[in-house]
């Protein structure tokens, strides 16, 4: 493993401190590491995970000592390389969410020093606004009533776009009456919302191929925007199978954890619509990466984002400088005040986008009272549980 470079520090100083902390909601903990510098700067980045935080968090604490301590902020590829060949060579979702968290905190630090907001370091903007899209708008029964009157609420407040998973607990195949009651939540959001919001369905990897193909030729009278994860990630060589059943756009990628991941991905010509999530990925250096590897490969890029306002905020900086950019994927709706209270500065979603930031780096703090007052929970729900649209976490 390669020593820290003793090179003069750059306008940040050099780290001398590695942290992390938890904030707790009804839905999922949220986790943050906050890097110090020499200079008293500080730089947030997220490490939310599904359901492996403490792990994270532990992995961090260890990563921090071995390849940030005494290292210059300004260095990214190079810690980048130093972290990855050091802890995360074989792969995983933990490693990879820990250094995903640093990078993202060492661009914060970069435009903190600059006194620049963080796009400026991404590639600038070709774009004054990034749209954005909800999730998790659908917290209710799998009835059309339930899920049409929720969609309607979603567009009244502006937005443009929306995703939803009708599949309830499903696996691998649905029976004929699962089936019916799938679409018709398709059928009845798509008649709430009108012909122009877009409408994307999420498939979470249930199915197999046979299924697959089948509801992809199903929903196309339904105009979607696209057709997410119909199959495992595992089974990558056979999306093409589902993308030619139907002339309905299919996406994925967000289980990928760097751009040797997606490598396979872009060969067998899987997806027309890339989902990388930074907090997954490897930050917004690997993101920047994979989504130039798309824009060769005529893929457009919708980085996945299932986390905070902080992450909406975080991915944003690097969508305005990405040519190819589809969209953001947004929660920020469905978190409970205080969660905004925990991360002042962060970016508003307004009419289905978020404009031109202005505050150096992203602009965001973390608030250690709320953290405080919310404790993480370390619960877990089940995507193949019945009810889980409830969000009821166990």
């Amino acid at each position: 493993m390669s020593e820290i470079p003793n090179r003069p520090a750059g306008p940040a100083g050099r780290i001398v401190q590695v942290e992390t902390k938890t904030l707790g909601t009804s839905w999922r903990d949220l986790a943050f590491v906050r890097i110090h510098t020499s200079e008293g700067l500080t730089g947030i980045g997220e490490i939310t995970h599904p359901y492996r935080q403490r792990e994270v968090c532990m992995l961090l604490d260890h990563m921090g000592e071995r390849h940030l301590l005494g290292a210059d902020p300004f260095d990214v590829e190079d810690i980048w390389v130093r972290m990855f060949r050091g802890d995360y060579f074989r792969g995983g979702d933990v490693g990879g969410v820990a250094l995903s968290g640093v990078d993202q905190a060492l661009y914060d630090l970069m435009g903190k020093a600059l006194s620049v907001p963080a796009y400026r370091l991404l590639g600038g903007a070709c774009r004054d606004r990034v749209p954005v899209y909800a999730n998790g708008w659908y917290r209710g029964e799998r009835e059309p009533e339930t899920f049409a009157e929720l969609a309607r609420g979603m567009v009244e407040r502006g937005y443009r776009g929306l995703k939803m998973d009708p599949f309830g607990p499903g696996s691998q195949e649905l029976s004929p009456l699962e089936r019916r009651r799938s679409l018709g939540l398709v059928e009845a959001v798509r008649a709430a919302i009108g012909p122009d919001v877009e409408l994307f369905i999420e498939g979470h990897a249930r199915f197999a191929v046979a299924e697959a193909r089948r509801l992809a030729v199903e929903l196309q009278r339904f105009e979607i925007g696209w057709f997410e994860e119909p199959l495992p990630w595992t089974n990558i060589e056979d999306y093409p199978l589902v993308r030619d059943a139907a002339p309905v756009p299919i996406a994925g990628g967000e289980h990928f954890h760097s751009r040797f991941d997606y490598r396979r991905l872009f060969e067998v010509g899987a997806v027309s619509v890339v989902q990388p999530d930074i907090v997954l990925v490897g930050g917004l250096t690997e993101l920047r990466k994979i989504a130039a590897m798309a824009e060769v490969h005529g893929v457009v890029v919708a980085p996945h984002n299932s986390q905070s306002p902080f992450c909406t905020t975080a991915t944003a900086h690097l969508a305005f400088g990405i040519p190819n950019l589809k969209v953001v994927e947004s929660f920020d709706h469905a978190f409970e005040p205080y969660v905004f209270e925990a991360l002042p500065g962060v970016l508003e979603v307004e009419d289905s986008s978020v404009g031109l930031p202005e505050r150096p780096g992203f602009g965001v703090e973390l608030n250690d009272e709320v953290f405080a007052a919310h404790p993480p929970t370390y619960g877990h729900w089940d995507l193949f549980a019945e009810g889980w649209e409830e969000r009821n976490r166990a």
